[in-house]
């Protein structure tokens, strides 16, 4: 086990992000903790990394949705105290809209992508604030500021992620922990052929090992919000700052003029 660096727990790590993830890191030096359902594929993969990188990998077959599974998880974080970076990437995507998603398909969904990361994010914090260190990086979407575009209870669940990320940094940041949201819009993974959509008939895709570099990018420059397709800082900060300046307004005891005329 390396000692200088902290291992680093990747959730959804068998394929597409997680696993450029783990790659990335691996090259970084850092040890890993490879958390999928797919046992082979994560074997396969920390085969590869340990000869490449000779970095410790440990591989933890789960179902995040499963609760039994998504406990172990949370035992390993709560308990092992090398793992400083928790990067939360597991998610996936529903097809059609929301009026084409049943009940049993939303409710999956929300446990992948909001309960799963909120309870792995819940473990680990107290043990992070007790050694004054430790980094989350959550994995969100461009569609957590894009409700136009329909996607259902996906955008939702990313919008959450997102406001979670912030609102944790304010709370964590003084305590020594860094949160980062990350929003990629379309990259090429498997996501796409799981919630039946047809990858290359959407324009724009990034390749997912663009996506991670530019994400680490901003991970090492310790962002709140890394969006790895805008090209334009400013349009962030314009947005972010317009939020901002609401919210003295929102201090009111009455309810705003424009709602109590006539």
């Amino acid at each position: 086990m390396t000692q200088s660096l902290p291992a680093v727990l990747i959730t959804g790590a068998s394929t597409g992000i997680g696993a450029t993830y783990a790659e990335r890191f691996a090259r970084r030096g850092h040890d890993l903790v490879l958390v999928a359902r797919d046992q082979d594929r994560m074997e396969a993969l920390a085969a590869r990394l340990r000869a490449e990188s000779g970095v410790q990998i440990d591989i933890l077959k789960a179902d995040l949705t499963n609760g039994d599974d998504l406990g172990r998880v949370e035992a390993r974080l709560r308990e092992d105290e090398k793992i400083g970076i928790l990067v939360n990437n597991a998610g996936a995507a529903a097809h059609g809209g929301f009026a084409d998603q049943d009940a049993e398909a939303v409710d999956w969904l929300i446990r992948l992508n909001v309960t799963s990361l909120t309870r792995l994010t819940a473990a680990v914090v107290p043990r992070f604030i007790r050694q004054g260190q430790g980094a989350i990086i959550n994995l969100a979407s461009v569609l957590a500021l894009a409700p136009e575009i329909s996607f259902g209870v996906y955008s939702a669940t990313k919008a959450f992620v997102l406001t979670l990320s912030q609102s944790l940094q304010v709370e964590l940041g003084p305590k020594g922990i860094y949160v980062q949201a990350v929003l990629p819009a379309a990259t090429r993974t498997e996501i796409w052929e799981r919630s039946g959509r047809d990858v290359n008939q959407i324009p724009g895709v990034m390749e997912v090992g663009e996506l991670v570099d530019a994400a680490l990018v901003g991970f090492d420059r310790h962002e709140t919000v890394t969006i790895p397709p805008l090209p334009d800082a400013g349009q962030w900060e314009a947005f972010n700052g317009a939020r901002q300046a609401m919210l003295p307004n929102f201090l009111q005891s009455r309810a705003a003029e424009r709602y109590r005329a006539a």
